[in-house]
């Protein structure tokens, strides 16, 4: 777990957490970032990978955007300054990257989205801009000003005729310098600007999906309230609470946002567990080009990092919610499924190896062995 310092992780889930940012000095101790900057162009050529590229910065206000994948000469030429590459998703590919999200287990995993990674040159930026998501900004290479204001949060305030969101009118009301192994927390709608003050500045970004009124009513096949732009909001987590667990409060949260009485049993569940479009293209390929892996005692497997699982207690039975799919639980112990939903992890042995071949025939387990 990332060190707080002064405070607990309880303390921060009660004070800061959708509330109010915090800067995290030394959170992670002695890190070195996972990447060269080299070695992350890399990535970016790679079809694989979500990438993209911001030029400009806010004294001559010309921001640019271009997309990946790109070219292994496109950086040849680069300019020195004003620059940011951002690579997504890079935790569902690079398993060092993977594994830093045990450093925030004190959130339910279920709630996290994934990783990306950013390059700076010096004065580089993506402008100032809000999101409707809380993110760890992980520091992991040079060191970073950040630039933070609650004021003029809104959708008009955009600059206009811009593929990026960025805001027309920031006025800063706090200011952060970040260095590597620190953090910088940033709730859902407060605006942040960071700039790169070295020539070459890597930063990790640790998203939390964000769920909207509309984005759940349409879902529900509900007519949607255009009124109704709120966006979901935790409820105070419970320290109990199982890594993958969905409780009652979340759910009760749902309801609140929705001004609904119930939902459908298993409908929060599948929800918030759905891949988006490029990851679930992903496990459509892998099911129609490659063999499920063939599964042997006494061998370790995790859940694939691109996959998303979540449970639920239901009037004392245990629904699995895989991908955004209800997972048939019913010829397996419930106290190996909550194992291998809290941990992503199965060791095989007589007990398991049922449920291990399940989902294994479902292509949700990769062997440990391939990362390691």
């Amino acid at each position: 777990m990332i060190h707080f310092g002064q405070i607990s992780s309880e303390e921060f889930l009660a004070e800061y957490w959708q509330k109010k940012p915090l800067l995290i000095k030394h959170a992670i101790p002695n890190f070195i970032s996972p990447f060269s900057p080299d070695e992350l162009a890399g990535l970016s050529c790679e079809e694989e990978f979500e990438s993209r590229v911001v030029k400009g910065s806010t004294q001559r206000n010309d921001w640019t955007l271009e997309s990946g994948p790109f070219k292994d000469d496109y950086f040849e030429n680069m300019p020195k300054n004003d620059w940011t590459l951002l690579v997504q998703g890079v935790d569902k590919h690079i398993l060092e990257v993977y594994e830093i999200i045990e450093e925030f287990n004190f959130i339910p995993r279920w709630r996290f989205d994934d990783v990306m990674v950013s390059f700076a040159a010096q004065g580089g930026s993506v402008g100032p801009h809000y999101d409707h998501y809380d993110v760890f900004l992980l520091q992991g290479l040079g060191s970073r000003h950040w630039q933070i204001s609650s004021l003029d949060c809104h959708s008009n305030n955009y600059v206009k005729n811009s593929e990026l969101r960025i805001m027309e009118s920031f006025r800063e009301e706090d200011t952060f310098i970040t260095e590597p192994g620190d953090i910088l927390y940033v709730p859902p709608g407060i605006a942040h600007h960071g700039t790169s003050l070295d020539t070459e500045c890597i930063t990790l970004s640790f998203g939390y999906r964000s769920y909207s009124a509309y984005e759940m009513m349409e879902a529900l096949n509900l007519k949607p309230h255009k009124s109704n732009i709120d966006y979901y909001i935790d409820p105070n987590w419970p320290t109990e609470l199982g890594n993958a667990e969905i409780s009652n409060s979340a759910v009760n949260q749902a309801l609140e946002l929705l001004n609904l009485d119930q939902l459908p049993t298993e409908f929060f569940g599948c929800f918030v567990t759905k891949l988006d479009l490029f990851d679930q293209q992903k496990i459509s390929e892998m099911m129609l080009f490659e063999e499920p892996i063939e599964i042997q005692e006494s061998v370790s497997y995790i859940l694939s990092p691109i996959c998303r699982i979540a449970y639920q207690m239901i009037k004392n039975e245990i629904h699995v919610f895989i991908n955004g799919e209800s997972f048939d639980s019913e010829n397996f112990d419930s106290d190996l499924l909550v194992k291998f939903c809290n941990s992503r992890l199965i060791t095989v042995n007589n007990q398991n190896i049922s449920l291990a071949k399940k989902l294994s025939s479902l292509y949700l387990l990769e062997k440990i062995s391939n990362h390691f």
